[in-house]
Order: C-alpha cells, then structure tokens, then sequence
C-alpha cells in the first residue's frame, strides 16, 4: 500500500540543509530525469509517476538529511526499469529481521550505504551506517562496516555512475567541501 503523500509527518523542520538537499536534487535532476526529492514523511519510498502525479518521487523521512542522501543513493543506483517500479522493486523485510534476513539485507546494503556516505562527506554530514533493525537489537555487523569502507573506497577509485557524480559535484560545489572522493574520507574508524 502506498503511503498517503498528502500527509506530511507532524514534525518541526529543525534543520535548513534537507530544504537544500532537496532544492539541490531538484534543480540537478527534474528537468532531465521528471525526479523529485520529497520529504517529511513517516517512511521513506520510491513512486514512480502515476495517474495522480506526472513526476517520479523520491520520498525521505521526516527532516532526516541522512535519510534524503540514503534515498538518492537507492535513485542513483537504480537503473532506468527499476526507477518504473514502486521502490524500485527491491524486496524489504521491515524491523525485526532474523539474523538471516539481516544478513541478506546487508548484502543489499552494502553500494546504497556506501555512496551514502560520498554522498554525506560532499554535504559535509556525518554519517551512521545503519542496520535497520532495532526491533531485533541487531546492529550492523563488522563485515556489514568492512564492506561499506570497502565499497566506498571502489566508487571513489573507480568513478561513480553519471547520476551519482553530479549529485556529488553538486553538494559539494554548494556546501563548499574539497575533494569529497579523497580516499582519506572513508576509513573504518570513521564509522559509527
């Protein structure tokens, strides 16, 4: 079921840079791709446009910037038949995975979380690998962590796809943040 998008959550913008986040994703992406970034809302999701809206949106939670950045990763990953589907198709068990549903969801969350992160350095945020699963008490695993430092380090060395670059150049051109893929950004010890 889809989320009702003319509720917004009840919240209190407390912070200014997911209005620019937004604006930013906006002006970079809608003239070419018809792709909104939207927020404010209890979940986060992906619609492809519909009868009821002529452009696609990518929906993060409440002011969350973290959740707009991990929301854009998914986006920029996506390829073209996926960005046609509701969140893209992609399978999601919700909080309170098995252990092996955590391991599979780690699996899947590896290159999101990973250009998150590019994504949160060329802001100049911090960012929280996430796990997704407080109601099983399941924290990230190291393995989880090794792989995310792992992959960020791969998309900074080997480039990013055109949509993930240009969201990149973006952020940082407007948050004034140099050499956001210096492999110098993602270490380990800078995960929490």
């Amino acid at each position: 079921m889809y989320p009702d998008l003319s509720k917004k959550a009840d919240f209190t913008l407390s912070e200014h840079k997911i209005v620019e986040i937004a604006s930013l994703f906006d002006t970079v992406f809608y003239p070419k791709f018809n792709t909104r970034l939207l927020y404010g809302f209890e979940e986060p999701i992906y619609l492809p446009a519909d009868k009821n809206c002529s452009y696609d949106r990518v929906c993060s939670s409440y002011d969350y910037p973290a959740s707009a950045l991990h929301e854009v990763a998914h986006w920029c990953i996506a390829g073209s038949a996926r960005r046609k589907l509701v969140d893209y198709g992609y399978w999601y068990e919700p909080d309170g995975r098995t252990p092996e549903q955590q391991n599979k969801f780690e699996e899947v969350e590896v290159k999101p979380q990973a250009l998150e992160w590019i994504f949160a350095v060329a802001a100049a945020l911090p960012f929280r690998v996430s796990a997704d699963n407080i109601g099983a008490d399941i924290g990230a695993s190291g393995a989880f962590k090794n792989a995310i430092v792992d992959q960020a380090k791969r998309y900074c060395i080997d480039g990013l796809n055109q949509r993930s670059a240009l969201f990149v150049k973006a952020l940082a051109g407007r948050f004034d943040v140099q050499s956001p893929l210096a492999l110098s950004h993602y270490q380990k010890q800078f995960l929490f």
